[in-house]
């Protein structure tokens, strides 16, 4: 199961206020597509897998707050990459990375300090969009972590919001 509420939480680079933010984002996103709780989200690429997802509560005022659609779609992708991030490649966020690196968050063990930095996350999300548009966008996301190749190995997650599916691959 990923359940999203448990972002509330925190991670080590996702405040706990944050964390519930996402949440809510990727539930806007999930019911904005017709899904209810407990729908399944197919994990494909380099893993396999299958996950029932949970979310908070979609309320006409969570629905006012992620009206621009584009940035619902990223913080919602978030959301499920962090914890897919966890299940499938044991690793947690460990830190954001700055804008121009190629990727979004450091990975790494939450349980090492201080942190340690094990592997890139580059994360992106599609509300709606089939097998082309997916490929597309790991291809796209790969180019774009090659500006920081020789670091660290990268992996990219794509989220497509209308099956639902994620893509997970490693470069």
């Amino acid at each position: 199961m990923l359940n999203l509420n448990e972002l509330e939480k925190g991670l080590p680079a996702i405040t706990p206020a944050f964390g519930k933010s996402l949440a809510e984002a990727g539930g806007v996103c999930l019911e904005s597509q017709g899904h209810t709780q407990g729908q399944q989200i197919k994990i494909k690429g380099d893993f396999s897998n299958e996950y029932s997802l949970l979310w908070p509560a979609v309320t006409s005022q969570a629905l006012r707050c992620w009206n621009d659609p584009e940035v619902a779609t990223e913080h919602g992708a978030v959301a499920i990459a962090v914890l897919l991030a966890k299940k499938e490649i044991g690793f947690s966020v460990i830190e954001r990375s700055r804008k121009g690196t190629g990727f979004d968050y450091w990975l790494g063990e939450e349980s090492d300090f201080p942190f340690e930095n094990k592997a890139r996350l580059e994360i992106s999300g599609i509300r709606k969009g089939n097998e082309h548009s997916i490929r597309a966008r790991i291809q796209r996301k790969k180019r774009q972590t090659d500006q920081s190749d020789g670091v660290l190995r990268a992996f990219i997650i794509v989220v497509e919001f209308s099956r639902p599916v994620a893509e997970l691959r490693k470069k």
